[in-house]
């Protein structure tokens, strides 16, 4: 859903305006909510998050936030999943992680839902790839398909059960199949 504006409203008053569920985005000047998640999207991310978190547990190279703000280059957006290596996660005057990313995710990870464009979610990997993200994932549960974004913008279609998905540099202990994540939704 895209809300009219009466003007233009900044990036910084829609940071300061209360959180909506499902999560808003700002994009170009507008502010655009995401579906509602669904069954299988909402399987898929919480499946490829704990399987990530797991991965990286043993190496503190990264870590999978879910569902997280990112607000980079006059955009704040919500990937269903931001990958960040563990030296760029911001930290607070504690050394917490903190509250606030004001910066682009590593490995930026979409999941396509019923409802949703896939030409926004789309533009929003390139807006991660251009501000200097690795790689950017875009699964399609209604197609059985990931579409993998390289950091040159080439892009990849993996849509057979037993293709190895390409994974960031500093991922080199993850290793998933399209079959694995598509298997998922079997239960």
């Amino acid at each position: 859903m895209v809300q009219a504006l009466t003007k233009p409203l900044t990036l910084a008053a829609f940071l300061e305006q209360p959180e909506t569920k499902p999560a808003s985005e700002y994009i170009n000047g507008s502010i655009i909510q995401k579906p509602m998640p669904q069954g299988k999207h909402s399987l898929l991310q919480r499946e490829l998050s704990l399987m990530l978190t797991l991965a990286f547990h043993a190496t503190k190279t990264a870590q999978a936030f879910p569902e997280l703000r990112c607000t980079f280059g006059d955009r704040s957006t919500v990937p269903d999943i931001a990958v960040f290596k563990t030296e760029r996660i911001p930290r607070d005057e504690n050394g917490d992680i903190a509250n606030a990313f004001e910066l682009h995710p590593d490995w930026t990870i979409e999941i396509l839902s019923p409802q949703q464009s896939p030409s926004r979610v789309m533009r929003n990997i390139l807006h991660c790839l251009d501000s200097g993200t690795e790689l950017g994932w875009l699964i399609d549960p209604a197609e059985a398909c990931i579409f993998v974004y390289s950091a040159d913008k080439s892009i990849a279609v993996f849509d057979q059960a037993e293709q190895v998905l390409p994974v960031p540099s500093f991922a080199e202990n993850v290793e998933l199949t399209v079959g694995e994540i598509f298997g998922w939704l079997k239960g």
